[in-house]
């Protein structure tokens, strides 16, 4: 509910907000009939990301099983705030409450704090009635007291790009880096788009292989093309006929963001990555987009250090997570000496072996 003193302090959010209204906002769990809403309200909401996206609900079940706890806040029949929540059980891993898995960036929207902590309060008591372990918000802002933070785990690098393809190069503050991607448009590498995943997912299978990293199940990016037909582009970087890098990005808002990329072995001979980056920057220019989101990485990981080398500066992720039932937070971090070595270990597995095995793990590791 929101106080007095609050009301006069609200964001209205877009076209029929609701936020004059004297009336106390409601939390219920969504359905299917409020995506429309839903997903104008995440358009116009200042914090709104694709990640809020409402098909997001039904990809990560479809992929992976888990159960849409989708919450919105209403008052006067318009929605006011809103928080995506998905159930998981993990064999591995535990039983939890998360927004969201495999997801950089989720948490409640609300039109005010008083309807954020309004949402939260309700998906505690939904991670309470589950009996889950932990109950996981990868959002900026801090629900009440009580709930651990973190914010040394992940770092999102994004920044307004140059204006012209030679002035990116130039902003390229790294000599060697820049040297590279100089380089890379010398190697004789072609750039295109690709209306299906699999020369994606191919070269994904290997790049996380060589990471340490199980793949995702192909059905889940199939599944993100389908829900997202005007936002998604696949793009692969190819040498005659085989391809060495790829991505899979998302266009959102005034930015591009390639929330899934990866590169064969043989791509560093070639500086493949470093074309495929290049050419996607230059993308979202002539598309008439002027942020580039890097994503996330784990900091100190290899990735994490690529793209500071391009110029980009991290940006801490601030996650906030509740016990339930657990005793301790979960440690999935290259600083754990037991994930290192697991990490090492799925390096050396056969390529299909791991293609094989590597996508039901997955499951239990967002």
């Amino acid at each position: 509910m929101v106080g007095p003193d609050e009301r006069d302090t609200e964001r209205c959010l877009g076209t029929g907000c609701a936020c004059i209204s004297l009336e106390p906002a409601t939390v219920r769990l969504a359905t299917e009939d409020d995506r429309g809403e839903w997903d104008r309200f995440v358009d116009t909401a200042p914090d709104g990301t694709l990640f809020h996206r409402f098909a997001w609900s039904g990809v990560l079940h479809g992929a992976f099983g888990y159960e849409p706890l989708y919450l919105v806040a209403e008052r006067a029949g318009a929605i006011v705030g809103l928080l995506p929540l998905v159930h998981k059980k993990s064999a591995l891993f535990g039983n939890s409450v998360s927004s969201l898995p495999f997801c950089s960036y989720g948490g409640p929207l609300g039109a005010n704090r008083a309807i954020g902590r309004s949402l939260v309060e309700r998906g505690l008591t939904l991670a309470q009635d589950l009996n889950v372990d932990v109950i996981e918000l990868r959002g900026e802002t801090p629900p009440q007291h009580g709930w651990v933070e973190r914010s040394h785990s992940y770092a999102t690098f994004e920044r307004t790009l140059a204006s012209t393809p030679e002035a990116i190069l130039k902003s390229i503050r790294h000599k060697g880096r820049r040297h590279a991607v100089r380089r890379s448009l010398q190697r004789g590498l072609t750039f295109e788009r690709r209306d299906d995943i699999s020369e994606f997912y191919t070269v994904l299978a290997e790049s996380y292989r060589n990471l340490g990293t199980p793949v995702f199940p192909r059905r889940y990016f199939t599944l993100l093309k389908a829900a997202f037909p005007d936002e998604v582009s696949v793009h692969i970087a190819r040498r005659g006929n085989t391809p060495l890098a790829a991505s899979l990005a998302f266009a959102f808002r005034d930015g591009l963001h390639p929330v899934y990329a990866g590169g064969t072995a043989a791509a560093r001979t070639f500086n493949a990555n470093d074309f495929l980056f290049f050419n996607l920057m230059c993308t979202a220019l002539e598309k008439g987009l002027s942020q580039f989101d890097f994503g996330r990485s784990k900091v100190g990981t290899g990735s994490f250090a690529y793209k500071k080398y391009w110029g980009y500066e991290p940006r801490p992720l601030t996650y906030h997570y509740k016990l339930v039932r657990g005793k301790q937070l979960p440690h999935l971090s290259p600083a754990n000496p037991r994930y290192r070595r697991l990490v090492g270990a799925w390096k050396r597995l056969p390529l299909g072996v791991s293609r094989a095995i590597g996508p039901p793990l997955m499951r239990h590791l967002g």
